[in-house]
């Protein structure tokens, strides 16, 4: 009977996917009317208790949440999708972009070490988030693992943050295709976009162009999972047959001269750089947001991430490279660097097919990132922590289309004002914070699991992590404070190897069933590191953007999330209560 009385409405619910009623955006008790919002107000620091308390599990995220969609996500991608999404997402993303701004003011030809650094971060990142797409095979990718281990509160700020991501990322992409496009036509970068002098320095040049392509891109995104993946897969393709031809000609007309000096800014300057050329790596957790949509998450998504990002991080510490070897580093053009520098050799025509690469990378991070980042929104909002609305899957196309048009809307508009530089600093902040995150998560996963680790153990482990953090804090300001006594260092290293020794003696009460970081907790306590390191080599500036950006979603987290998330949670506790009531009512009417 309760099935029966269901479908009518889930068929209602499909034919009528564009609505926009007040219940369709926020449906939560808290939000009926002025009197109740006022009465869950009232108790927001015991809601907040709650929230910060609160664990979501594996069966919550892959189950009752995707509830909210009213239509599911089509499973049609592969191990061979999810490799080329990897190279398409990554590859394009900042390694033609971010390059030649850091060798330039950063790094100089140590750039190449910047990347091998950012590379092997990365790649600790990617063995925490295949473990967890293995197992949670979910839309939500870092958000929903950092729901499962670290809370709703700490999802939050997690969810703010890869929000920010996703707008700030897919801008950046837009302006650099612009500054690319540009170059096929005029030297200058900034050719095709405007300039406003009553408007501040970094926001003053206003890009149409990025706009165009960012709603052009994202429109075939919403059209068909599948049908952007093999439009990825055969771009990327192209794209890398192009890459190993910049490879080859760099080396060959490049000059071992223009190398020296080879640490031109220090040891800093690599640091810092490496911190920003971490953008180059990002967009590998856009494969973990597709585990959704794979046919078989246990074999493809290991194959998908840990062996494509290997093959990565070679390929950018040649092309960085390379660059360096054909241009003295103090000439090379930020904006437009590789295309720029094949003119200044002699090689007119390469120049054209570098900026064709270029675009051509630039397009498929687009697209992937279109795919990943949507599916970000829609498990949020799947959680209510922003309006369900957005969590709706289209009956007709089988994708987040209300997610995808949101990030459109916001992205565009980022796109249109914000500099390169401005962007790519936000960006990097937050996506160390979140990778740092997980790195942690991991370590909650494999040791603590509610009712089976005691509290002996328990305490034993927060102690432990507690100082795995603070030594690689110590180690990270030493740094940014340029200290160079070595006593600092030796200390808050005995201090972390102690913690993480400490930790290795502990038994873990999770073992994953398929594929598992290996040699835990040292991996996920050397990337915890790295992030943290790499965090503290950014400008004041970024953390600034980043505090403000925080502070605002704490607000709207305090009148709208908390309240949202509360209502759902203790929804779905008293379902099963309610379900039981239910089937004794049953069985007393057939007594």
């Amino acid at each position: 009977m309760e099935s029966e009385t269901q479908n009518p409405e889930s068929s209602q619910a499909r034919e009528s996917y564009w609505r926009f009623t007040k219940r369709d955006f926020y449906p939560e008790e808290s939000f009926r009317s002025f009197s109740s919002y006022s009465a869950a107000f009232s108790q927001t620091g015991s809601r907040l208790k709650d929230r910060f308390l609160n664990r979501s599990t594996d069966h919550n995220e892959l189950v009752n949440l995707q509830k909210e969609s009213l239509n599911d996500l089509k499973k049609c991608l592969t191990w061979w999708d999810l490799m080329w999404m990897s190279f398409g997402s990554v590859v394009g993303s900042g390694i033609f972009v971010i390059t030649g701004q850091e060798a330039r003011d950063h790094a100089g030809p140590a750039i190449v070490v910047s990347y091998a650094l950012s590379g092997l971060s990365a790649l600790l990142s990617v063995f925490c988030y295949t473990e967890f797409g293995v197992e949670v095979p979910v839309a939500g990718g870092s958000f929903s693992y950092l729901r499962i281990e670290l809370g709703d509160f700490v999802a939050f700020i997690a969810a703010g943050n890869i929000l920010l991501e996703a707008v700030v990322g897919a801008a950046g992409l837009g302006r650099a295709w612009s500054s690319y496009f540009a170059t096929l036509i005029n030297s200058d970068a900034d050719f095709l976009r405007f300039r406003v002098n009553g408007l501040a320095e970094g926001f003053n040049m206003l890009d149409p162009v990025a706009v165009l392509i960012l709603l052009i891109a994202n429109g075939i995104v919403m059209s068909s999972t599948r049908k952007t993946s093999i439009l990825n897969w055969v771009s990327s393709v192209v794209t890398s047959l192009i890459i190993l031809f910049i490879i080859i000609v760099a080396f060959v007309c490049g000059k071992t001269s223009n190398l020296v000096p080879f640490f031109s800014y220090g040891a800093d300057g690599v640091f810092k750089a490496a911190a920003v050329v971490y953008w180059s790596y990002t967009g590998f957790d856009m494969v973990a947001t597709m585990a959704e949509e794979t046919k078989n998450p246990a074999r493809d998504i290991p194959i998908g991430l840990v062996g494509s990002m290997s093959g990565i991080t070679v390929i950018y510490c040649l092309m960085a490279l390379g660059l360096t070897m054909m241009q003295k580093y103090t000439e090379i053009d930020p904006n437009a660097a590789y295309s720029i520098v094949f003119d200044k050799i002699g090689m007119t025509w390469a120049k054209y097919v570098v900026a064709i690469c270029a675009l051509k990378g630039m397009t498929t991070s687009m697209l992937v990132g279109g795919l990943g980042q949507a599916r970000y929104i829609t498990q949020i909002a799947r959680s209510h922590m922003i309006p369900p609305f957005f969590a709706w899957i289209h009956p007709k196309t089988k994708t987040p289309v209300n997610a995808t048009l949101l990030l459109t809307i916001v992205s565009v508009g980022f796109a249109f004002f914000s500099s390169l530089d401005v962007l790519s600093s936000v960006f990097s902040l937050s996506t160390l914070f979140i990778f740092m995150l997980m790195a942690v998560a991991l370590l909650v996963r494999r040791y603590y699991v509610k009712d089976s680790t005691s509290k002996h153990d328990l305490v034993k482990f927060l102690v432990c992590l507690s100082i795995i953090l603070g030594s690689s804090v110590a180690i990270s300001i030493l740094w940014s404070l340029g200290s160079s006594s070595w006593i600092g260092y030796v200390v808050a290293g005995a201090f972390w190897f102690l913690g993480s020794l400490g930790m290795a003696l502990l038994p873990q009460r999770h073992a994953p069933t398929v594929w598992g970081v290996p040699f835990v907790p040292w991996l996920p306590a050397l990337s915890i590191t790295m992030n943290l390191f790499l965090i503290c080599s950014l400008g004041y500036e970024a953390f600034l953007r980043f505090f403000i950006c925080s502070m605002i979603m704490l607000i709207y987290y305090l009148f709208v999330g908390v309240h949202a998330t509360y209502d759902v949670a203790h929804q779905i506790q008293e379902e099963p209560k309610l379900e039981r009531v239910n089937e004794a009512n049953d069985s007393d009417r057939s007594q």
